[in-house]
């Protein structure tokens, strides 16, 4: 099995109607991708919920331990954790109020991708929100 993501003109209307993205393993650390992409998305206008229970806050906002303690809906969970945990991310994801799981740039599971799928939840995986949103504005 294959993954197979939204064609470039789905993923530039999930973009565009987007405003919260949830994400999980965002650091703190202005070095590390996750701060610097998801800085890049709250730049562009996009509320951003850091999910790490091992910090309190980035990117000037107070962090959650997990997507359970999100209030509220979410239009994107944008994950940043390695391949082998997305499918419990998945489980998680499934429980609360979301509509796009997206797994970053390198980051693929054909277990979480199908056990999502068979939910009728839209799934993106192996791509960087920060380019396709840069691709979409073009």
């Amino acid at each position: 099995m294959t993954i197979e993501n939204p064609s470039r003109e789905e993923i530039k209307e999930i973009l565009k109607k987007a405003k919260r993205i949830a994400v999980v393993g965002l650091s703190n650390n202005p070095e590390r991708t996750s701060y610097q992409v998801s800085a890049a998305m709250q730049k562009a206008g996009y509320e951003i919920i850091p999910v790490n229970p091992t910090i309190d806050e980035a990117l000037g906002v107070k962090a959650v331990a997990s997507l359970k303690d999100i209030e509220g809906h979410v239009d994107i969970v944008n994950v940043f954790r390695r391949s082998e945990q997305l499918l419990d991310v998945a489980k998680e994801f499934v429980n609360i109020d979301a509509d796009v799981f997206w797994a970053q740039q390198g980051l693929v599971n054909e277990q979480a991708y199908q056990f999502l799928k068979e939910k009728g939840y839209t799934v993106i995986m192996d791509r960087c929100i920060k380019v396709e949103h840069a691709l979409t504005k073009a």
